[in-house]
């Protein structure tokens, strides 16, 4: 195929699209969605691919600075994931996050790009302490179903997969998939466009139980080394991730 009429696959949103927590080369992220591109590599070779995700940012900030690039980079296939930040933050205006999800949905859309998304799990059983969160997960993926009937994304439904939920394949952070989480996210993906893959549904080797008392301290060391300081830089209004930039601003071949 031709350099010109090679597929076009760009990446919108959040550390998750980043690929934060799975590892690679040179301290840089891989992630599901490179592992994505590597699946449409497969079928469509000589795929270009920009991924514009920024770790941090919400579905406004999304929308307003990687959305135009996104839109400008005419792409075949899009894939966005936004809000998690959302729900993260302490105050979540729900009806200004719908509006940004479906302004990311309609103008990828209106581009003729395939446009693919994914909901979120119920996170209560990677850390209990996320129950307080479960409303606004699922308010987060009422609108992510909205997206697909209003404009016909692509919603790879991880919210109704049990595997999707299990610990084995979270981080220690417990807000970022591990290589093994990345990887399936990927394959659902893949799969959602016709590609084969392996059964990434399939459940992790069980956990062992644990007393209520060890659960307790896990949270409360969670807590304390992950998610007060990510809470706290983000009400200073100086989140760490301030300077970073996205991985890939251009479109390029796989490999």
């Amino acid at each position: 195929m031709a350099a010109s009429d090679s597929m076009r696959l760009v990446a919108i949103g959040d550390s998750t699209v980043e690929g934060l927590e799975d590892p690679g080369p040179n301290g840089v992220y891989v992630g599901w969605a490179d592992r994505f591109a590597d699946h449409l590599n497969a079928v469509h070779p000589g795929l270009l691919y920009a991924n514009l995700a920024v770790r941090g940012e919400t579905a406004h900030e999304v929308r307003q600075t990687q959305l135009p690039r996104a839109v400008a980079l005419r792409p075949d296939v899009a894939v966005v994931m936004a809000g998690v930040n959302d729900v993260l933050r302490p105050r979540l205006d729900r009806a200004a996050l719908r509006d940004d999800l479906f302004a990311l949905h309609s103008e990828l859309a209106a581009t003729g790009a395939t446009v693919l998304t994914i909901t979120m799990p119920d996170m209560a059983r990677v850390a209990p302490l996320a129950v307080v969160l479960r409303g606004r997960i699922q308010y987060l993926n009422a609108v992510t179903r909205a997206c697909a009937d209003r404009y016909g994304s692509i919603v790879v439904d991880l919210a109704s997969v049990s595997a999707a939920s299990h610990p084995a394949l979270w981080h220690t952070d417990r807000l970022h998939a591990n290589s093994e989480g990345h990887r399936r996210i990927a394959a659902g993906l893949a799969e959602a466009l016709g590609c084969e893959v392996e059964d990434w549904r399939a459940d992790p080797a069980p956990v062992p139980p644990r007393s209520r008392a060890r659960i307790a301290v896990n949270e409360a060391v969670w807590a304390v080394t992950n998610l007060l300081p990510w809470v706290w830089e983000h009400l200073r209004g100086q989140p760490p991730e301030a300077e970073v930039t996205c991985k890939r601003p251009e479109l390029l071949p796989v490999r």
